[in-house]
């Protein structure tokens, strides 16, 4: 397969909390510009705009208009980013966290909300979920980070994987093992693009 065509290679990386989403998104970044193509990185929340800010400090907040605000300031970052970003010329667009926040919103919200985002902004055949078992997603968490967010409690995780992996068997995205090591699943999302790690 060739790896960039003459037209835009718009990839998602999504997944679980501490999937590995902005490491692999970085990965594929760095690749893409190695063998000198162009290419953008846009992590959500992001942090250089008062959406993506807000979205971030609500997450370290509880209840319930948190965790809603959060999600509301979490999809208007990244359609900031789309609005921004998706008329500039790229040989590559990477969005890590992109239409599987809606997980993070209750029931039966997540399920509207997927699918009204999904009808309005671009998707791609390049849409990857990194899959972790919660267990692992919260070992990853404890051992990295001093302050755990809002979503990231055992319990959490595992509703939000439950309801990820609804909302993945509804769209054409590629599901990656991402319990398993680094570097295989960076050569299982290179393999895609025909890229070599």
């Amino acid at each position: 397969m060739e790896v960039v065509s003459e037209k835009l290679v718009f990839v998602v990386i999504d997944g679980l909390d501490a999937s590995g989403k902005s490491t692999q998104g970085t990965s594929l970044y760095r690749h893409f510009l190695g063998i000198g193509k162009t290419a953008l990185l846009r992590i959500h929340p992001s942090n250089d705009n008062l959406f993506g800010y807000e979205a971030r400090r609500f997450l370290y907040s509880k209840g319930k208009s948190a965790h809603f605000a959060s999600a509301l300031f979490y999809m208007l970052d990244v359609i900031r980013s789309i609005l921004l970003y998706s008329w500039r010329r790229y040989d590559c667009m990477i969005f890590v966290r992109y239409l599987l926040g809606t997980a993070y919103l209750p029931t039966p919200l997540d399920l509207i909300g997927y699918h009204f985002f999904a009808s309005i902004v671009p998707t791609s055949d390049y849409m990857f979920f990194l899959d972790v078992l919660p267990e692992e997603a919260e070992k990853r968490i404890r051992r990295s980070r001093g302050t755990m967010e809002m979503f990231e409690t055992l319990e959490s995780l595992r509703k939000v994987r439950r309801k990820a992996l609804y909302l993945v068997s509804t769209g054409k995205w590629r599901t990656i093992d991402g319990d398993k090591p680094e570097i295989e699943v960076e050569r299982a999302i290179g393999s895609v693009f025909g890229l070599s790690f």
